[in-house]
């Protein structure tokens, strides 16, 4: 084993500071990262501040990461010394259940392994899991990404969670030429969601509480805008859009836009607001609509994803910012200031923790 500087807190309601973590010395099927950037996700605060249930501290955030290559372990072929890889959501899973055996390791039946807070079977019981706000990382090399040539590589850090999560649902429900897509919400995950649908030759159709935002929509993609706080513009857009990718994680009426689904149109929810949404079934039923959730992507199709940005030229936009600045970033993402996603240079990271 070996020590690593990070930026970790201890409880939820302190601020991240430079800490001393533990990691394993690459097996023969590890990979060491050398982190250069991690990307900020909301999630990253939930979490952090104990928002979201069964939070293990300390908590060392982080689950959007590139970095190079420092050490592979004797059986790894893929990847060599000083190659650029991503790490994202996932770090483990079972391998043996349905969903890993159709390469949907995010929907493991037995529970997958985050890259933070979850149990590090790699390291014993009791332990668990260390994010990307670090120096080095160790991964399973059958759960490390290839950078592509040609992405910026602090720019593809956010598409390692922002990216396949916004990615993953458009693949499933086919989204390309002839199809109206609708996105809600213009942050970190619509903003991908705008350039991906886009990119995939569909009609996208921002949907906005903000008309300020029509601009920067359209900019990054989008070829409609729709006010939802204008009644009169919801209206003229029933029955509009055959997807809906919602982003939005607060508190929001989601009949509103179920009523802009063709018949058969689903509604898909990525944002994750803390309180139940409420759905009445006469939304539903009477167009056949759907209303689903989807959640990150499997290995293989994140793999997909960053192939298809490099190849279209998609990246996140992002803010950069220092690691000692990483509790101004989060107070600044709860007031939605940011466009559209923080990314830490890793090269800030002080070498050496305090003891």
């Amino acid at each position: 084993m070996f020590t690593t500087s990070a930026y970790a807190c201890d409880d939820g309601s302190s601020p991240l500071k430079l800490a001393s973590i533990t990691r394993r010395d690459p097996g023969p099927r590890d990979v060491e990262i050398e982190i250069e950037y991690c990307g900020v996700c909301h999630s990253d605060i939930h979490t952090a501040r104990s928002e979201w249930a069964g939070t293990m501290y300390p908590c060392v955030p982080g689950h959007e990461i590139i970095g190079r290559v420092a050490r592979v372990g004797s059986d790894v072929t893929a990847f060599k010394t000083g190659e650029r890889v991503g790490a994202g959501c996932i770090v483990d899973s079972c391998r043996q259940c349905a969903s890993c055996a159709d390469g949907l390791e995010q929907y493991c039946e037995n529970g997958m392994t985050g890259t933070y807070n979850s149990p590090d079977k790699a390291m014993g019981e009791g332990a668990h899991t260390f994010g990307g706000y670090s120096a080095r990382v160790v991964v399973d090399d059958r759960y490390v990404l290839r950078i592509p040539e040609g992405l910026d590589p602090a720019a593809a850090a956010p598409l390692l969670c922002a990216g396949i999560t916004t990615y993953s649902p458009l693949r499933h429900w086919q989204a390309g030429p002839g199809k109206r897509i609708g996105v809600v919400g213009l942050g970190g995950l619509g903003h991908m969601a705008v350039k991906l649908a886009n990119a995939m030759g569909a009609t996208v159709v921002m949907i906005t509480t903000s008309p300020s935002k029509a601009e920067d929509a359209k900019k990054l993609g989008a070829h409609e805008v729709i006010v939802s706080r204008e009644p009169q513009q919801m209206k003229n857009a029933a029955g509009s859009l055959d997807l809906i990718i919602d982003a939005v994680a607060a508190d929001h009426d989601i009949n509103a836009y179920l009523a802009l689904l063709k018949r058969d149109g689903a509604l898909v929810q990525v944002g994750a607001p803390e309180k139940p949404l409420s759905v009445h079934a006469f939304s539903l039923i009477p167009g056949r609509k759907t209303f689903a959730g989807s959640m990150i992507g499997g290995i293989a199709e994140t793999q997909e994803m960053l192939d298809f940005c490099a190849e279209k030229g998609i990246a996140a936009e992002i803010e950069m910012i220092r690691m000692d600045q990483i509790n101004e970033a989060y107070e600044r993402m709860l007031k939605s200031d940011v466009r559209y996603r923080f990314v830490i240079d890793m090269k800030t990271l002080p070498s050496q923790a305090a003891a």
